[in-house]
Parts: structure tokens; C-alpha cells; sequence
């Protein structure tokens, strides 16, 4: 810095230094001219060169996530298998004897349907009657449930079915 081939510059208790610009030969404008030319001549090939490395990494994640030939020879196998089985047990519903006959069918769901309500009336019912009895018992409703020893629909997964 003392030969001057080095500035220095102070910004509070930092020193930077840095080479000596004045020092350099100039450019013309010529030069400059050219350098900028050549500036977006390699941009250019930088923009090139960026789409096709984007091009390829796309091309590249749909061969990663498609299927090898010997995964698809094994999936191939497998559904080979799945139509065989489905086919033969289709052919063995299609030769039994013993169908149901819409009128069998119908008194079954008659009844089905007859079941389910009574299940409800009588769901409702109960309900009524362990609402009134709570409304004067003093601990909560689980703890009365729990004494009494009643289980629920709700405490075995019992799902009422649809209508």
C-alpha cells in the first residue's frame, strides 16, 4: 500500500485492500466492444446449455419413475395370474346350482329391514329410559354405564346399518 501498487480504505477499525485500478492499462473501445460481444455470446450458450440440461433432467425423472422390464415382466405374471383366478372363480358362480331366487332374495331383505327397525325403536327406547334415569342420577353417564354393567352398540364398533 505504501508503494501505491495496493489501495487501502478504512471503514471504522476494518482496512480493506484492494489492487490499484489506475495502475491497469485502459481498454479501448474496441476491446470493450468485443468483450461485451463475446458477454452475450456465452450468455446465449449459457441459456442453451440451461434448456437442454432442463430437458434432460425431465426426461430423465420420467425414465426414473417409469417401470424397468423386468418389473413390468413381473406385473404382467401377476395380473396374468389375478384375471386366471378371477376368471375361474367367475365360472364356478356361473355353473353353481344353487341361486338365489329374487323372491328369496326379497323376503330376506324384507326381513332385514324389518330387524333393523325393531333395533332402532328399541335403541331409542333404551336411550329414553337411561336419559330419565340420569337426569337424577348424581355421578356421569359412564360411571352409571359402568355400575350397572350395560355395554353399548358404540362399545363394541356396532354400527347400525343403513336403511
Amino acid at each position: 500500500a505504501q508503494q501505491g501498487r495496493v489501495r487501502e480504505k478504512l471503514y471504522g477499525k476494518q482496512k480493506i485492500y484492494f489492487a490499484d485500478q489506475e495502475q491497469l492499462p485502459a481498454a479501448s473501445d474496441a476491446e470493450l466492444r468485443g468483450l461485451d460481444g463475446e458477454i452475450a455470446e456465452r450468455s446465449a450458450q449459457l441459456q442453451a446449455l440451461q434448456q437442454s440440461c432442463r430437458h434432460m433432467e425431465a426426461e430423465l425423472k420420467d425414465l426414473n419413475s417409469s417401470m424397468t422390464t423386468p418389473e413390468i415382466a413381473r406385473e404382467i405374471e401377476a395380473l396374468t395370474k389375478d384375471c386366471a383366478s378371477y376368471t375361474e372363480k367367475l365360472e364356478r358362480i356361473k355353473s353353481a346350482t344353487n341361486h338365489v331366487t329374487p323372491e328369496e332374495k326379497e323376503k330376506v331383505c324384507r326381513e332385514q329391514q324389518l330387524y333393523r327397525r325393531e333395533w332402532r325403536r328399541r335403541k331409542r327406547m333404551a336411550t329414553e329410559l337411561l336419559d330419565a334415569i340420569l337426569e337424577g342420577y348424581p355421578k356421569s353417564k359412564k360411571q352409571f354405564f359402568e355400575e350397572v354393567g350395560i355395554e353399548t352398540d358404540e362399545d363394541h364398533g356396532v354400527v347400525l346399518p343403513a336403511t
